[in-house]
């Protein structure tokens, strides 16, 4: 049976960077999107053989920001793309293929060269429809250019996620929940709640520490989430992964791959990659030497050990769980039993169960995932 392996392909331009944002990217003004492009190609033709004979199911375009990218070079660089996969591999006849949109982007030129060019999956980046909070956080949209986006949208995407942050300085639990409801207004198939995270080296966290800005309090972070938890259960989205909800059967097959160990390929810089058994990758965040072929690749063994905590905390990140018997079959019955002693805590307070085969964390240890996952180590 031939083996599902995923695509990523690092964008690494922005329009500005956002106050809380720690992924590699550098400003728009300086992009050179042939150059971008061929190196794109040179490296997913170089590694052809980590793919080659593999079923493509998924193909992903983040960043910074894919949007940006002019849509002819855009279009050039699909067309490239499935040109080199179908001399060495196939696509799924369902391949989910995404893009990642600012909705400052959204215009009906793009909109049209994304369809033509077989995208049929667009992500979203909203975060709040609250003005003030967006301009704080350095994003350049407005909430009601956001709501006009999606709407341009829908008329040609049937597959569309949106991202939400939570815990944002001066949100309140109203706040939210206006953003909530415009949210579900729209109807989107996916929705990513992510809790604002404080990441060292952003202007954000700079700010915090200089007392510019001031960190939501946890008890009320707990009271938010619980919140947004509710509200989209009621509904119709079901919580698949610790924070991301979808309708049925509109689960992101691409980011379900990373938590369930699927092989995938990272093109461009500071991009990573997997084999989906031992071997990670890294390409160095060197915008400049991935240009001119000169970066490097950091490449790094797993010991079983590492497999074993990365089963555990990815699995436990998934509503289904950690499923034991696969557990059992890649790690041994000796490591089951510690897994299942260790758990055995979590299990009598009912912060952990086990259902159908799979160790899970329940609606009551949701909170605090990260300490139970720790404790399973």
């Amino acid at each position: 049976m031939t083996k599902p392996i995923s695509l990523y392909f690092h964008i690494p331009y922005c329009r500005k960077k956002c106050a809380y944002c720690d992924f590699y990217s550098g400003g728009v003004r300086i992009a050179d999107w042939k150059a971008l492009n061929s190196s794109f190609i040179r490296e997913l033709k170089l590694r052809a053989v980590e793919w080659r004979d593999r079923v493509i199911v998924s193909i992903y375009f983040g960043g910074g920001t894919p949007s940006l990218m002019p849509p002819e070079y855009l279009e050039n660089l699909a067309n490239d793309i499935r040109k080199v996969i179908d001399e060495e591999a196939s696509l799924s006849e369902d391949c989910e293929f995404t893009l990642e949109a600012n909705p400052e982007d959204i215009n009906d030129r793009n909109i049209n060269t994304w369809k033509r060019c077989g995208i049929n999956r667009i992500s979203l980046g909203i975060q709040t429809f609250d003005n003030a909070i967006l301009t704080r956080m350095g994003r350049t949209h407005t909430g009601e250019e956001a709501i006009s986006a999606f709407r341009s949208l829908r008329n040609f995407f049937d597959n569309i996620s949106t991202d939400l942050i939570f815990g944002l300085p001066d949100q309140t639990l109203e706040d939210l929940r206006k953003d909530l409801k415009t949210m579900l207004s729209l109807h989107p198939n996916h929705i990513s709640i992510y809790s604002l995270m404080y990441e060292p080296g952003t202007s954000l966290t700079l700010l915090r520490d200089k007392g510019k800005v001031k960190a939501a309090d946890e008890e009320m972070t707990e009271v938010m989430f619980q919140d947004i938890s509710a509200t989209l259960a009621k509904a119709g989205y079901i919580r698949y992964e610790t924070s991301n909800y979808a309708l049925p059967g509109y689960e992101s097959r691409h980011n379900s791959g990373y938590w369930t160990g699927r092989a995938y390929i990272g093109i461009g810089p500071s991009a990573h990659s997997y084999d989906g058994e031992l071997k990670r990758k890294a390409n160095s965040a060197d915008l400049k030497g991935y240009l001119l072929d000169t970066y490097n690749i950091i490449e790094e063994n797993l010991t079983q050990q590492e497999r074993i905590e990365e089963r555990i905390m990815l699995g436990l990140r998934m509503k289904k769980g950690i499923d034991l018997v696969m557990f059992q079959k890649d790690f041994g019955a000796a490591h089951l039993r510690k897994l299942l002693q260790k758990a055995e805590k979590g299990l009598r307070l009912g912060n952990l169960a086990i259902t159908d085969d799979h160790l899970r964390v329940s609606e009551k240890g949701i909170m605090i995932s990260d300490t139970l996952i720790v404790e399973l180590f």
